[in-house]
């Protein structure tokens, strides 16, 4: 069990993947910057997907710079680093498929 969270373009190709296991609890910030905490299942996502356009991938993207706007502190854990980075990781890529196609599929799993 875990979160495999993949974003597509519009020909179904994955363009942005992001995996937590089901006990890290930083999966939920992906949930909540991309506004869809209805697809946290617990321990996995609930299997469901959603389309975003532009400007829902560039609040996500805005509302990581500003919970994360001081920078990495020297006490934060690896994991919460490496989480950090693939959330942007795949913010970003979410964005830049969407801004090519207008909109970008996000499958929560």
């Amino acid at each position: 069990m875990g979160h495999d969270i993949s974003g597509y373009n519009k020909e179904g190709k994955e363009i942005a993947y992001a995996r937590f296991s089901m006990g890290n609890y930083n999966a939920t910030i992906l949930y909540s910057l991309l506004g869809a905490n209805n697809y946290y299942a617990g321990v996995s996502g609930s299997g469901g997907s959603s389309t975003f356009s532009i400007q829902q991938i560039e609040k996500a993207l805005n509302d990581y710079n500003q919970l994360y706007k001081n920078g990495d502190s020297l006490s934060e854990s690896d994991i919460l680093t490496w989480d950090k980075k693939q959330i942007l990781h795949f913010i970003q890529n979410c964005l830049l498929t969407a801004k090519i196609e207008g909109s970008v599929r996000v499958y929560f799993g």
